[in-house]
């Protein structure tokens, strides 16, 4: 695989772990099912090479914030430097979540990215800043970040099932994400043997399908992640070591 292929994938597969909390919170009684404050670990394999990626749940005041950072390993890290770095602090309410505030730091590309917005609910407004440069964006209905999309997927799948659209943010405009259900199957993974749910979604002229098989025993959580891309098999990772925190200390929201 080329240096800036590899690179290029790198980058589409933060946007793959889009589509995790039995413990007290500090908010509305209302607010369930709640998600599971964790810390997990992924393989990835892209063609050849390799990868690793990391996610974090925690508490906060009003919510949750989530941590994903995906690195390369092993013999990639000659070909490829860096990691990308994604945070999102969102609310919980009565029916899902609500994306507060969405920051991320990629130095895989070469052009070292760094993006920070706020999503103001009351305007109806995304603000940040894209390296350095201020953004405004419209929001006429709910949107969800690259990262709280998923946790809004897991709330799903604990309630009702997930919906069969959803909206996802990106910095230069919304975008529909199209999901349906495919089956029930049993995996094996380093972390374990599980029953899962394959959720499959795609982007609104995305030529690339992701695949998420989640199981109903750590609330949905991904255990196997899979991206084709024109029916070929680019992306797939596996969940090699999950540990629930539920007793994990409450992280202040930012105000």
């Amino acid at each position: 695989m080329r240096i800036p292929e590899y690179r290029n994938v790198m980058r589409c597969w933060r946007c793959t772990v889009v589509l995790a909390c039995t413990a007290t919170l500090a908010i509305p009684a209302v607010a369930a099912p709640s998600l599971t404050p964790h810390v997990a670990e992924y393989k990835v394999k892209i063609s050849m090479l390799g990868g690793q990626l990391n996610t974090e749940l925690k508490l906060t005041e009003t919510g949750y914030v989530a941590t994903h950072v995906i690195k390369p390993t092993g013999l990639s890290r000659i070909v490829s430097r860096g990691k990308i770095s994604e945070t999102s602090e969102f609310d919980a309410l009565s029916d899902g979540i609500r994306p507060r505030v969405y920051s991320s730091i990629d130095t895989i590309s070469r052009d070292k990215n760094r993006v920070s917005v706020r999503f103001d609910w009351d305007t109806g407004e995304a603000r940040g800043t894209v390296d350095g440069e201020e953004v405004v964006s419209i929001m006429n209905d709910l949107a969800y970040d690259r990262v709280s999309i998923q946790y809004e997927l897991m709330h799903d799948l604990l309630s009702e099932g997930p919906s069969d659209n959803y909206t996802m943010f990106e910095i230069d405009r919304l975008r529909s994400v199209k999901v349906r259900n495919i089956g029930v199957r049993k995996v094996k993974v380093p972390a374990g043997q599980f029953d899962v749910i394959g959720i499959q979604h795609q982007a609104e002229g995305s030529k690339r399908v992701t695949t998420l098989w989640c199981a109903e025993e750590l609330d949905y959580l991904p255990v196997i992640i899979e991206q084709h891309r024109k029916g070929k098999l680019r992306v797939r990772a596996t969940l090699n070591k999950y540990s629930p925190e539920p007793d994990s200390q409450t992280v202040s929201s930012e105000q």
